[in-house]
């Protein structure tokens, strides 16, 4: 899976009953994908399977977005968030995502489960800004320190706000 997916600007809109459901291991690589993820992702099961979740990451979403759910799941810990998608054909979708800890018998953390749902409008509204400021801290920063300066942007807004990620995220 090494084709390189340009963006294109035609979006997929969610059905109001739609849930996206997927399963990784603790590295992020898909084990287990519904037929709505693989509709809106535009891959075929045999393509998703085994390859890194990030395959339908949209190069609008700021890197320290992914860092905030990587670290706040690696903690056990669930997380909500807006997030933009980019499908095989480059269209993309936006969903609600809640991303949560699997663990095993004995309590330990074997992989991560995400449902996601169709987003409200004003909540994608007001995630598109946010991310569009990120995306621009994380640009002029450049890469080795990108993710320190779209942290900073976020956690800026939020202290602004008084209210955490998640408090922003379910508020919007």
């Amino acid at each position: 899976m090494n084709t390189k997916v340009t963006p294109i600007n035609r979006e997929k809109v969610m059905r109001e009953d739609d849930f996206i459901v997927s399963k990784t291991d603790l590295k992020g690589i898909i084990t287990y994908g519904n037929r709505v993820f693989m509709e809106f992702a535009g891959y075929s099961e045999q393509e998703l399977i085994g390859a890194p979740h990030n395959i339908i990451r949209h190069p609008d979403m700021p890197r320290a977005v992914f860092q905030l759910l990587w670290d706040t799941i690696r903690q056990g810990k669930e997380i909500f968030a807006y997030v933009k998608n980019m499908a095989k054909d480059g269209s993309y979708y936006w969903v609600f995502a809640n991303v949560t800890p699997s663990y095993d018998h004995q309590g330990n953390i074997i992989g991560y489960y995400s449902v996601r749902r169709k987003p409200k409008a004003s909540g994608v509204a007001v995630a598109s800004q946010l991310y569009k400021a990120m995306l621009e801290a994380e640009q002029k920063a450049g890469p080795a320190k990108a993710i320190e300066a779209s942290t900073k942007v976020l956690m800026d807004i939020l202290a602004e706000k008084g209210m955490s990620y998640e408090e922003l995220v379910l508020a919007i």
